[in-house]
């Protein structure tokens, strides 16, 4: 016969703690730059029969075994997976613009690359994040940076990307007081991590970023509209 649930002992679960462990399985341990061209592409809600394509920055192997695509969207180094949002967009999938091949899972190729890497480098816990790898910035991504009070908002050319240990992945920025030589590259002194400085650091594709240089009127509408409600930038349409 079977005990009595009122005579069971009772178990406290911790779900704060099950909710801290599943995060870190989701952290991020390995990075691969994505060369080939391959895109992420995603829909809008407003525009359900339209279809946009944004170049992939790199790949991320986690904690958990799964590798996901990155791109720089809104405020972070973000995973295609991640774009589930009834205002900022909808993944739909991975992109070959050469073949024109959509896909939901990343490719074999790169999967192995990054569990082969991430096997050889295996680096050893520390309770304080530490720096385990460093990419150069392939598409010209620039970055919003706003601060407290009457700052003015600054664009600033993104020059890499670090991943620390805790899964966090930093864009990294020149202080142009101290840029000694030219071209700038992920190592150089006058680099330093956007949120070490700045409040926000918020993400844009070149073209976008070189219309706000221009100070096209309608780019400087969006982007005085984007500062109070967040609203996504877009890639190009297909």
């Amino acid at each position: 016969m079977g005990i009595p649930l009122s005579s069971r002992p009772a178990r406290v679960i911790d779900l704060e703690t099950m909710r801290q462990r599943q995060q870190a399985r989701k952290r991020l341990i390995r990075l691969a730059p994505e060369l080939d061209g391959l895109e992420m592409v995603y829909q809008l809600p407003d525009e359900p029969e339209a279809y946009y394509g944004m170049p992939l920055l790199a790949w991320g192997l986690r904690d958990d075994g799964d590798v996901v695509g990155l791109v720089p969207w809104m405020e972070r180094l973000t995973p295609c997976q991640a774009l589930d949002d009834p205002e900022h967009g909808h993944f739909i999938g991975y992109r070959d613009p050469e073949t024109e091949e959509l896909f939901e899972l990343p490719p074999e190729h790169k999967v192995l690359e990054l569990e082969q890497a991430a096997a050889y480098f295996d680096y050893e816990e520390t309770e304080s994040p530490t720096l385990i790898q460093q990419l150069p910035e392939t598409q010209g991504t620039h970055a919003l940076c706003m601060d407290e009070g009457d700052t003015p908002w600054q664009l600033k050319q993104v020059f890499g990307w670090r991943l620390y240990s805790d899964g966090a992945v930093e864009a990294l920025l020149a202080d142009e007081r101290y840029v000694e030589t030219t071209p700038i590259l992920p190592g150089d002194a006058c680099l330093y991590p956007g949120h070490s400085r700045h409040q926000v650091v918020y993400f844009f594709q070149r073209q976008i970023a070189n219309r706000i240089r221009r100070e096209d009127p309608e780019t400087l509408e969006a982007l005085a509209l984007m500062v109070m409600p967040d609203t996504p930038e877009r890639g190009d349409e297909m």
